[in-house]
């Protein structure tokens, strides 16, 4: 059992990784200075690309976190950091579209998304 841990580990050490490997992971400013960390995924069902990256910012120890989604081009794996790092700055994400549980934000909603990626910039695709 140990070694299909230890395989699992060195599969996703290279350009794949495990969606348990994402949340949990540190997210970074410009000025190398830690923001929040993943705590999920979005995934879309039908082309299978990753949308969005909900980011937990603004509690303490995890407790009373904010959830930002962030659309998943905006963050760029660093090695050195050993997290991912986005442009967005600390006073964009203050004011970026956020929610307080899970049942704050209807994923369904395709104009609040439509407005999340303007927000931040997002093309239309």
């Amino acid at each position: 059992m140990a070694m299909q841990s230890q395989e699992l580990d060195k599969r996703e050490t290279g350009n794949l990784i495990g969606s348990d490997k994402v949340e949990g992971t540190a997210v970074y400013g410009a000025d190398d200075s830690k923001i929040g960390s993943i705590e999920r995924v979005m995934i879309d069902k039908i082309s299978g690309r990753i949308s969005y990256a909900v980011l937990g910012f603004g509690g303490f120890l995890g407790l009373g976190n904010d959830h930002y989604p962030l659309p998943w081009q905006s963050l760029k794996y660093d090695t050195r950091l050993g997290g991912y790092r986005t442009g967005v700055t600390e006073n964009q994400l203050r004011s970026a579209p956020k929610y307080h549980d899970d049942s704050d934000w209807n994923w369904s909603d395709t104009a609040r998304n439509r407005a999340l990626d303007d927000y931040y910039g997002v093309p239309v695709v």
